[in-house]
């Protein structure tokens, strides 16, 4: 064979190699590379699998979830491979600062505080939800009803704060204190109200309502604290790339659909945007 042939040839195996959807041409495509995201062609995001029916691990150990469904279409419409770090909640601040991820995909709920250490855009709402055992045998119905109670949740997130105001909401009233159990993670939370640790256990509504569903707890509060949750970023470029590829999935109706199939209450905003200032 002559070397003419056998270049031709090679070109040939290159261009079949790249139809097939090597790593080079996923990166030639990216409309977004490194420095603003970590690692070229890949958008590597936090996240906290303990959630259902928005983050979780399937029983084959795949990721599965509305929060996934969307940060997948998000980096698909970027051109990057997703990438998932599973990790408690309280590391994915600081491991954001240090550039170990691009993203936090846990649904980190909006604070102003928040908002000025990195760039946060809203997607979705959600009020807070207190479980109970299954049938509900202390007959919790209202905050006052945790008064003298034990609630587990998860330790360093917005569920944690507002249970703490729950509590000081019922010691201002003069009623017996809450104690509030704190855990590296929902699993863990859940599991102490399973195993009669705690008397009630903190998540957001629409978690509650899976475990409701599957008949592990009852939702015996709920719509307390309603707020919105964020994608989140150490990175404006990029912030400002995902702005636009979720607006672009409102505007075909994607986003639209997939929170509707999960039963997650929208931005009430027209767009999507950058909210607060960003870091300083």
């Amino acid at each position: 064979m002559s070397n003419f042939n056998r270049r031709a040839l090679l070109k040939a195996g290159t261009a079949i190699a790249a139809a097939a959807g090597l790593p080079g041409i996923a990166r030639a495509q990216a409309k977004i590379a490194p420095p603003n995201v970590i690692k070229a062609g890949t958008l590597v995001m936090s996240i906290n699998p303990t959630l259902p029916p928005l983050q979780f691990v399937d029983d084959k150990g795949e990721l599965k979830g509305m929060r996934v469904e969307l940060a997948n279409e998000v980096a698909k419409r970027l051109g990057l491979t997703p990438e998932y770090i599973r990790t408690e909640f309280a590391t994915m601040i600081p491991g954001l600062a240090a550039k170990r991820w691009d993203m936090i995909n846990t649904g980190i709920f909006f604070t102003e505080e928040r908002s000025k250490l990195m760039y946060m855009v809203p997607y979705e709402r959600a009020a807070i939800s207190f479980l109970a055992a299954k049938g509900n045998p202390l007959g919790l119905k209202t905050i006052d009803d945790l008064a003298g109670r034990k609630i587990s949740v998860e330790l360093g997130g917005i569920e944690e704060r507002r249970t703490r105001e729950v509590a000081d909401m019922v010691a201002k009233k003069g009623l017996k204190p809450v104690t509030v159990l704190t855990f590296n993670n929902f699993a863990e939370a859940f599991q102490a109200l399973r195993a009669g640790q705690s008397d009630a256990a903190t998540s957001i509504d629409a978690t509650a309502m899976f475990m409701q569903s599957r008949g592990d707890f009852t939702r015996a509060i709920s719509g307390v604290f309603p707020q919105t949750a964020c994608f989140a970023f150490a990175n404006k470029t990029l912030a400002l790339a995902v702005v636009d590829a979720l607006n672009a999935a409102k505007k075909d109706g994607y986003y639209d659909k997939l929170l509707d199939q999960y039963g997650v209450l929208k931005i009430e905003e027209a767009s999507f945007s950058i909210s607060g200032p960003g870091p300083a």
